[in-house]
């Protein structure tokens, strides 16, 4: 029997090595094809919304927790609108909200804000079957698939649609891995089969591994809306238990602009594969528009996803000397926002900032990153001609996302549930943001004012803190933050 030569087997060898090096050549090669069409794609039709302006009634509310005499106060307002739109409400009610859960660490006991909102709704329904109600929610509720939450279960069996939003259309924030979960994991799909430990909760069903991976990719359906046909009220606030206490801001508006805020709900719905037909006969009731002022003296409107961005930009480049900047907010950290306010405070706008520190995450200790990196450069960088302060919080957090641009003949607001980073207002994460135009002596305008200005000052307890007291200077924390901006591997 004749055996194969030396040279033949080294030829077979090499063959095998060559279809082995080809093979793994060409997933990499898809890896990087589906890492830079994730992160380059177009948003699909219907998201990075920008409505037109309209005129409108708006309300700004906000919710704080707070210390005056070494006691905690808490004023909070905002769940108990939801609920009373709940109530009121006769012909629909369209609810989209990211944290819709009870799961945290059970260090500290919280109200149970997440079942009083799903009580709520069944409650509602119950009462009036003909009422066509539609949550919306982030995946995030199910860790990924995992499982499914008895609350939200309890929705569906009512007749209450629920949709969960399918995020993969939206643009890939982490480009690093998500191609490489695009090429090779997603296939697998997710189960309830879980055998790890929850990471959100410990007593929480526990989870899969597949569940971990797809939450790698780092991207979410981030709004808080609550539509019915009477009003609409845009938030900060997540009905989530942990977060109950946190403090927020939202605005209620009524007018045309319900109507638009129906057509971004309907795109997310669209984008998930959910029965769009719901969506036909909803709109504000002709009454509500009759009761509109002829002249509300505002200009209200409706933006999404990166149209925040491009507004923000345009806002802030339009300052000048004697005009004024106040912002609230619990992440900011978008590379363009930071460069346009350290060029604003050369041009002499006054600017000052209320910022959380990021140490607290439901019961767990945060690094601090990216809120104080961002505050040491807007200082440094401009001879600490910006003015930053960091809301004194005690366990919860400074939630709000709140822009005040104060020009000589008019007020702009722009607040919602984006967090000004790079993975809220680049078209990665689904958001819904109002901004608001009018007069600087309008009831609105002046009770954001007197907002800021009561946190600023700490007129009646204690809200802020010096700069000083979470100062941080660390270069490698410079670079951290840099780095997980740019990258995208990070969760703000």
């Amino acid at each position: 029997m004749l055996n194969p030569s030396r040279n033949t087997r080294h030829e077979i060898s090499w063959s095998k090595k060559r279809i082995i090096f080809c093979v793994v050549g060409l997933i990499i090669m898809l890896i990087i094809i589906n890492s830079m069409y994730g992160y380059l794609k177009a948003s699909p039709e219907g998201v990075s919304f920008e409505g037109e302006l309209r005129r409108g009634q708006v309300e700004f509310l906000f919710d704080l927790t707070y210390q005056r005499d070494g006691d905690t106060v808490m004023e909070q307002v905002i769940f108990e609108r939801i609920l009373a739109m709940i109530d009121d409400s006769e012909d629909f009610i369209i609810l989209d909200m990211f944290l819709f859960n009870d799961e945290y660490e059970r260090t500290v006991k919280y109200p149970a804000v997440s079942g009083y909102l799903a009580d709520s709704l069944i409650r509602k329904k119950q009462q009036d079957p003909t009422i066509e109600i539609i949550v919306i929610t982030d995946r995030i509720n199910t860790f990924y698939g995992s499982y499914s939450p008895e609350h939200l279960i309890h929705l569906e069996q009512e007749g209450i649609q629920l949709v969960y939003t399918d995020m993969t259309i939206m643009r890939d924030s982490n480009p690093s891995y998500s191609g490489l979960w695009r090429t090779m994991i997603q296939w697998f799909g997710t189960s309830e089969n879980g055998w790890l430990p929850n990471p959100f909760s410990p007593d929480s069903p526990v989870v899969t591994i597949r569940s971990y991976l797809e939450l790698m990719n780092f991207k979410a359906n981030h709004r808080k809306v609550v539509i019915t046909e009477k009003e609409a009220l845009v938030t900060s606030e997540n009905p989530h238990d942990a977060s109950a206490y946190h403090s927020n801001i939202a605005f209620v508006v009524k007018g045309e602009v319900v109507n638009d805020l129906i057509e971004t709900e309907r795109a997310v719905a669209d984008i998930s594969g959910a029965n769009t037909d719901l969506f036909e006969a909803l709109s504000i009731k002709d009454a509500a528009l009759e009761q509109l002022p002829d002249d509300s003296g505002y200009s209200v409107q409706v933006l999404t996803e990166g149209k925040i961005k491009q507004h923000l930009l345009k806002d802030i480049r339009e300052t000048e000397a004697t005009n004024k900047i106040n912002i609230g907010a619990f992440y900011l950290s978008d590379r363009d926002v930071v460069k346009e306010l350290i060029k604003a405070s050369e041009r002499k706008v006054e600017i000052k900032i209320i910022l959380d520190a990021n140490k607290d995450a439901f019961g767990r200790e945060k690094n601090g990153i990216p809120n104080r990196p961002v505050a040491h450069e807007l200082k440094k960088n401009t001879n600490n001609a910006i003015k930053i302060k960091w809301y004194n919080t005690n366990g919860e957090q400074y939630h709000t996302k709140l822009v005040m641009i104060e020009k000589n003949t008019e007020t702009i607001l722009l607040g919602g549930s984006a967090n000004l980073t790079k993975r809220n207002i680049a078209d990665f994460n689904l958001e819904t943001n109002i901004k608001v135009i009018g007069s600087p002596d309008s009831e609105i305008m002046q009770q954001a004012s007197n907002y800021f200005q009561r946190l600023w000052s700490n007129e009646d307890g204690i809200y802020t803190l010096d700069y000083n007291v979470y100062e941080d200077d660390s270069i490698f924390n410079q670079f951290l933050y840099r780095f997980q901006e740019w990258s995208g591997i990070s969760t703000f």
